[in-house]
């Protein structure tokens, strides 16, 4: 599997944010799936159209293409 990388800080763990702000780590593959970093967790409940980098203040569409 091939991961997106943040396009500012070039590092791959993101997180996915719910109504109540918690937030759930999560990987980007190639093309666009959103999964989660632990495989026994589900993003059930997590906005899956927005992510956010771990690493600095980038966020976007899980979609939008970016250098591997």
């Amino acid at each position: 599997m091939r991961k997106l990388l943040c396009p500012q800080c070039k590092i791959a763990a993101m997180y996915v944010k719910n109504e109540a702000g918690e937030r759930r780590l999560v990987y980007v593959t190639a093309d666009g799936q959103v999964i989660p970093k632990n495989p026994d967790e589900s993003t059930e409940g997590f906005d899956l159209s927005e992510v956010f980098c771990l690493g600095c203040s980038w966020h976007g569409s899980p979609k939008r293409k970016t250098k591997l």
